[in-house]
């Protein structure tokens, strides 16, 4: 059930640039503690972004990801007050109904139902609430929200979220080993899966390069709705 969780987690990722941690989350979720889970995911998925971000370098934008990263960072601060203060099923919630409301409108934009008007406010909002969500809770939905409104083509999409993904993991693996959640065991699991997370990531890149540019985005939205649904209803 690992592998198979590790292999089409990853070919999503190699194939949309995210939603891996949601697959591999769902799959294993049934029948694991959140505890085994996030660490060995956060092990396989940083050199999964490292690779993105190396095969997509040249459309990596520094205007896009470099205030993205710093507000992931950023959200920590908050987050910490947060989590203790406030509930945090009913934060979920809300962030997941504005991801929802984010890829519909992205949905209608690819079938030229709305103007593609952009909005700078708008979009700095987003910017601001996406760097808050996975600074507090580690979940990139909104984030991918973002970057899918201010890039053009799925390697744009991917080098840029790959980047910002890359400063949460590292800040991650920091604080989960201070912490104690990384372990010897998940440390060896991730080992003993990298194949697989490889395989799989590789077999999604490949996928993206043959698919039409447009069939991608319109996967990458579609995983943006289902996303921001199973976190609404995860928390209901």
């Amino acid at each position: 059930m690992w592998a198979l969780a590790t292999f089409v987690a990853f070919f999503i990722k190699g194939l949309c640039g995210f939603a891996n941690t949601l697959v591999f989350t769902t799959i294993l979720g049934f029948g694991e503690a959140n505890v085994n889970i996030s660490p060995v995911e956060l092990l396989l998925g940083f050199p999964s972004n490292l690779i993105l971000v190396f095969k997509n370098r040249k459309q990596l934008n520094k205007r896009v990801f470099i205030p993205l990263a710093l507000l992931v960072l950023a959200g920590s601060i908050p987050g910490a007050i947060l989590l203790k203060n406030a509930d945090v099923r009913a934060l979920k919630i809300f962030f997941g109904i504005v991801v929802v409301l984010i890829a519909v409108e992205m949905l209608l934009r690819e079938y030229q139902l709305i103007k593609a008007r952009k909005s700078k406010l708008l979009l700095g909002i987003i910017g601001l609430l996406s760097g808050l969500l996975c600074g507090l809770f580690g979940i990139g939905a909104l984030l991918a929200a973002y970057v899918g409104r201010v890039t053009e083509s799925s390697t744009e999409f991917k080098a840029n979220i790959s980047a910002v993904f890359i400063v949460e993991n590292i800040f991650r693996i920091v604080v989960y080993s201070l912490v104690g959640v990384i372990t010897l065991e998940s440390l060896r699991q991730s080992a003993m899966l990298l194949p697989v997370m490889l395989i799989g990531l590789f077999a999604g890149m490949k996928s993206s390069e043959v698919l039409d540019e447009k069939v991608v985005k319109k996967l990458v939205i579609i995983l943006l709705a289902i996303s921001g649904a199973v976190l609404v209803f995860r928390n209901l």
